[in-house]
């Protein structure tokens, strides 16, 4: 593994980590010790190789898809990514079904496709979010509104989408 890779995979393993709200102790006992801090923060410096089994299983412990965890195929990782809708699970399952039903069930299938089942939180895409808006009947802006407004999504879900109108 290259340099150079082995520190873009780093820095997304940083970035998932820190999104989590983890420090590296806290990876520590998250794991139970399964996760050494000192490890944990080398694969992110990039100065270990992470075998494919090590980092299906980090990706696991994440609750990732692994592919969140490779490098891009932009150079340097120059290219912003799209920024993420992140619906919050915990909050969805308290609104009345009559209303979440349709975003309960659209999640659980996504839930389903990713294998991704921590239950806390789902990143949606915005396509996901024009669907949804879809099945709604409303646009993306007002339906992003209502979700906030269920609080399910963060208010900054606002310049997600914003920004995605505008290009």
């Amino acid at each position: 593994m290259s340099s150079e890779y082995a520190k873009q995979l780093g820095a997304k393993l940083r970035a998932i980590r820190t999104q989590q709200g983890l420090s590296l102790h806290g990876v520590e006992e998250k794991s139970q010790g399964r996760w050494k801090a000192v490890v944990v923060g080398s694969y992110e410096r990039g100065d270990r190789a992470v075998t494919v089994q090590r980092l299906a299983e980090l990706a696991d412990f994440y609750g990732v898809p692994v592919q969140e965890l490779l490098p891009g195929t932009t150079p340097g990782g120059a290219a912003e990514p799209p920024p993420k809708l992140v619906l919050d699970l915990e909050r969805l399952a308290n609104v009345p079904a009559e209303k979440a039903g349709p975003l309960q069930r659209y999640a659980a299938t996504i839930q389903s496709q990713r294998g991704d089942y921590n239950g806390k939180v789902l990143s949606i895409r915005q396509d996901d979010l024009r669907t949804l808006a879809v099945i709604y009947d409303q646009s993306p802006s007002v339906l992003t509104e209502q979700l906030i407004s269920w609080g399910v999504l963060d208010a900054d879900a606002r310049r997600a989408v914003a920004s995605h109108e505008e290009s």
